[in-house]
């Protein structure tokens, strides 16, 4: 299996309007895709070979093979 493919985050919005933002690989950094949670929604994110980083904008609870964390 692709090591890329097997990185995984869940993002669950603790307040309503949390932005996740998917930034893209190469030479140029861009945003790629875009999401809006409402408070309890939970995403679950794949990096890939398009999708280098994840940003997060709101209250929200990061889950990854490394921790939790809470953005604030």
């Amino acid at each position: 299996m692709n090591k890329i493919n097997d990185e995984y985050v869940i993002i669950k919005a603790n307040e309503d309007g949390v932005n996740v933002i998917g930034l893209t690989r190469g030479q140029d950094t861009r945003f790629n895709h875009t999401e809006k949670l409402d408070k309890g929604e939970v995403m679950i994110a794949q990096f890939t070979e398009h999708t280098s980083a994840v940003k997060v904008r709101g209250k929200a609870t990061i889950q990854t093979k490394h921790g939790t964390i809470e953005s604030e």
